[in-house]
């Protein structure tokens, strides 16, 4: 089905939402910039994300499927099913995970290819 845009609203099935590659694993994106300035959300499966931060956009990481660590600043947390992650802006992370982990990600406002910088 394809997403139903009108003023107000956008309703679009995961199934129908485009996957693609990025530094983080591979991911299912519903909700981009392109829809909405502000907010994102993806589903994406991680095993070895690249260590980054965000200058402007706050994350919040839902954990739906397997366990691992998430690196947050100096800090490693356990992560597994249920886990929520709230990550403001500037704050290195990184999520990895022997048989990968997937997890709803949310942002605010929506992320910017620019607005991730590496280690």
């Amino acid at each position: 089905m394809p997403a139903v845009t009108t003023p107000g609203y956008l309703v679009r099935r995961l199934e129908d939402a485009p996957t693609v590659p990025c530094p983080c694993g591979e991911s299912t994106r519903p909700l981009t910039r392109s829809e909405t300035p502000v907010c994102n959300l993806h589903v994406t499966f991680i095993q070895d994300s690249v260590r980054h931060y965000h200058k402007e956009c706050t994350e919040v990481y839902y954990i739906l499927e397997g366990q691992g660590k998430m690196e947050l600043n100096d800090d490693v947390v356990e992560i597994y099913p249920g886990t929520v992650i709230y990550i403001e802006p500037r704050t290195w992370h990184r999520l990895y995970s022997e048989q990968g982990v997937r997890t709803i990600v949310f942002g605010t406002p929506a992320l910017k290819p620019e607005d991730e910088f590496f280690d």
